[in-house]
């Protein structure tokens, strides 16, 4: 933890004496909360923690995590934790740990308005500075102890997808076979699903987004399922396509030219590359066949504490990929009233290229009906 709060104080620009980072209530949780205090469990739901640039942390809890939070800080001297109860008690204790006119750095990427008018109230001669571009650039290159963990997330779901074609049976729904992967998921050690899964038969999977519904599986579909676990609060995100029954020759032939769009896209994957290359080259390889068009979204993201944790792989981002970077590759091929095919795989960036944390199969499979 110590280590990485000097990187966000080394990046910070300008610089500042203390970061403040806090959190409002679920699903406004600001995930740098866990980036500098690595505690593996609990909400924190109205907490916040003082970064130093020394390294050191005090966060402020509530009872509902104390033992957690103590347990954490017994694992690093650096780590302070006091027990307050509500917004108020919790500025008035900021207002004591942090000089009131400090140069204060704050998530402003995660802060809710109401938490900003709140700390704001708590610090009225402060000189606020936006930690986040630090804080997002920190968190985009993992240190071993997070790759470990995403390794982990990953793994469970290559395991997944590879039970998947044995759960698919003719009049199963989008929401059986959502529901049955995050069982498994769970079964595998996940302790919660990365977000919300996707499971889409035949034109639903046209819809990359689609959310499964109370629609039974029909012989002759393709299925899209998107899906992710969470280790020790890291996220995979997985995509496999299958065919389910009596061969569609089309389909199948949009399956082959996604799995090169992907290989192209991933032959491009080495530090120091602008992060637009990877997702031109998949869109050259589409662009070049009968499905023009009908790739419609970038072609891939950074994962981390976030499934979009960071920044796009589209024509737009000029970023370079740097070593310890974990993104996804996922070209797909959509055609409406149809169905689509995406494959995902989440990888690690590496001095020679790239490792592939996913492992499931990503070639076409037809299951038998």
């Amino acid at each position: 933890m110590k280590a990485r709060i000097r990187r966000i104080f080394e990046k910070l620009s300008p610089e500042a004496d203390a970061l403040v980072l806090l959190n409002s209530a679920s699903p406004h949780i600001d995930s740098s909360f866990f980036y500098v205090f690595d505690v593996p469990s609990g909400l924190f739901e109205g907490c916040a923690a003082v970064a130093r640039a020394d390294g050191s942390l005090t966060v402020l809890t509530s009872p509902l995590e104390e033992e957690s939070a103590q347990q954490a800080a017994r694992r690093d001297r650096d780590v302070s934790v006091e027990v307050i109860r509500g917004r108020e008690e919790r500025e008035k204790r900021l207002s004591e740990l942090v000089d009131a006119k400090s140069r204060i750095a704050l998530n402003f990427h995660e802060l809710t308005h109401e938490d900003f008018l709140s700390v704001s109230s708590a610090f009225p001669q402060a000189d606020w500075r936006d930690a986040s571009t630090a804080v997002r650039k920190c968190r985009m290159v993992k240190d071993a102890a997070e790759i470990e963990r995403l390794r982990r997330a990953a793994e469970i779901g290559s395991r997944v997808a590879r039970e998947i074609p044995s759960l698919l049976r003719p009049g199963i729904t989008e929401l059986e076979l959502a529901g049955e992967m995050e069982y498994r998921m769970a079964r595998a050690g996940a302790s919660g699903r990365s977000f919300e899964t996707i499971v889409g038969f035949g034109p639903h999977g046209a819809e990359p987004h689609f959310s499964p519904q109370s629609y039974g599986l029909v012989p002759g579909q393709s299925i899209v399922c998107d899906f992710g676990a969470l280790a020790q609060r890291y996220v995979s995100d997985i995509t496999r396509s299958y065919h389910f029954g009596p061969t569609d020759s089309e389909m199948k032939r949009v399956h082959e030219k996604v799995a090169e769009a992907q290989k192209a896209a991933l032959d491009q994957v080495r530090p120091g590359v602008p992060a637009k290359e990877v997702h031109l080259a998949a869109a050259r390889v589409i662009d070049a066949s009968p499905w023009k068009g009908l790739f419609n979204h970038g072609v891939g993201h950074s994962i981390g504490l976030a499934v979009h944790d960071g920044f796009a792989l589209n024509p737009r981002v000029e970023e370079p990929l740097e070593v310890g970077m974990a993104i996804t590759v996922e070209p797909g091929i959509y055609i409406a009233g149809k169905g689509g095919v995406r494959i995902e795989d989440d990888i690690l960036v590496t001095p020679a290229g790239y490792e592939f944390l996913t492992t499931a199969p990503r070639e076409y499979l037809e299951v038998s009906a």
